[in-house]
Formats: C-alpha cells, structure tokens, sequence
C-alpha cells in the first residue's frame, strides 16, 4: 500500500446521510484519524464500513449507537442463549453443549478475572445483542506458539441475536471493540484473531476493519479435534494511532 500523504494515497470516504465527504490520508496519519478530520463538520465520530478497497470507507451515524460494557452474572443466561444459536455454534461447537451450567463454569471466572480473557457484552442503542472476548495472546503459550505476534492483543467474536446477524453490524461492532482495546491496551501494537478458515463472514467482517490475513495453521481443540484458521492481524498505529490515555471502552 502506498505511503499516506504520497502519490496513491488512500482515499477516505466518510457517509453522511445522503452525502459523501472526502478526502486523503495525510503524512503520519491514521485510517481513523483521517476519517474523523474529514467528518468534523458532521458532529459524529464516524466508524469503519469497508477499508479493504480502493477507498477507505467509512460512516458518521447519529442514530445508531455502539457500546461494549463489561459482562457481569446478570448476562450469563443471555450468554447461554447466544452459545446455543445454531448461527454461534457453528463456530464455537468445541466446548461442549453449551448448558446454563456449563457456561457458567466456563465464563464466570473471566467475569471475576481469574483468567487472562475478559468478556465484553455489545450494546446497540442500549440493547445486548453479542459479544467480545479478548486477552493478550503471551498468556496463552500454546496458541502464542501458533501466532505471528505474542505481544499482539487476541480477540473473539459474536453476534448473539439471530435477528442482528448478517446484517452489517459486524464491523461496526468490532471498531467500537477496537477504539476501546487502543486505550486499555496502548502497548498492543498487532490484534490478532483467527476464524476457521471456513467461516467467510467472519473473515470479510476483519477485511472491513483493517485486518490482513495471514498464515494458515492447525489450532488444536479442547475435543481433541483439530481447526484449520486464518490469522489476521490488525496494525493498530496505521489503522488507529496511538492510544492518548488508558480507559475503558
């Protein structure tokens, strides 16, 4: 790709409304900076749509509003619900059926911090509708050894309500994901995640945030089974910057 600000540089488009607003990544500026200077008239922060074309697409929305709070015990049993939609399980049929108690056992010390993952419930206009969990890939030696980066931050991903999935929330919710991971974790300089390598919605939601796929590899299950994924990797100063202070999401 070329350098920002030098012939070629990438172009960002930011959708307002009915109005495109336009311009080009400046010299030593990020994707998400660019694209909140270009969209300073319309009062609203604008969030990803597509940045794997030609253009850097993105979007400035009043009406829709993205939140990821932490998860507490309160939102197991809608956890429990979204693990045992035919859409998640799919992709997350590895840990076995997943029962009330099961989760619990499963998910309840990453609410209490008692493991490296932590759980992110997402919001939309103040509605649950998915999830997040991430962890710094180092804290898990055995898949660290399987990744490009072991400093990078590791995600994980769902929408949970059949009625929200498929319909373009994905990259939205992992932007609002990943503008939180920059100040909680300023040190991170890569996120990474790995979907099955059969599983293409998930791979072309990261293609839409700025993800680039890399190596294939085997990534062993608690079955005893073995899944073939696709690492991707984020690099957060091209796409975001760098973080201006810790906090939550």
């Amino acid at each position: 790709m070329p350098e920002p600000g030098g012939p070629g540089a990438p172009r960002v488009v930011v959708r307002h409304g009915g109005r495109e607003l336009t311009g080009t990544v400046l010299p030593g500026e990020s994707w998400a900076a660019a694209a909140a200077r270009v969209a300073a008239t319309t009062g609203v922060t604008p969030v990803a749509e597509d940045l794997s074309g030609g253009d850097l697409l993105f979007v400035a929305d009043p009406d829709q509003r993205i939140d990821l709070r932490a998860m507490t015990y309160g939102d197991l049993p809608g956890l429990t619900r979204w693990l045992q939609a035919p859409h998640v399980r799919r992709w997350w049929r590895n840990d076995g059926e997943p029962t009330r108690e099961a989760v619990e056992a499963r998910y309840g010390p990453r609410i209490d911090g008692r493991t490296p993952t932590r759980m992110w419930v997402v919001e939309v206009n103040g509605r649950s509708v998915g999830f997040v969990q991430d962890y710094l890939v180092r804290d898990y030696p055995g898949f660290a050894l399987l990744t490009p980066d072991p400093d990078a931050l590791g995600l994980d991903y769902a929408i949970g309500e059949p009625q929200w999935a498929g319909r373009g929330l994905g990259a939205r919710v992992l932007w609002s994901w990943m503008l939180g991971a920059r100040h909680r974790h300023p040190e991170a300089t890569a996120y990474f995640a790995a979907p099955e390598h059969t599983n293409h919605a998930s791979l072309r939601v990261l293609d839409k945030v700025g993800f680039t796929r890399g190596t294939w590899f085997d990534e062993p299950q608690r079955d005893g089974t073995t899944s073939t994924a696709i690492g991707c990797t984020l690099d957060v100063p091209r796409v975001l910057g760098p973080a201006e202070a810790p906090g939550a999401p």
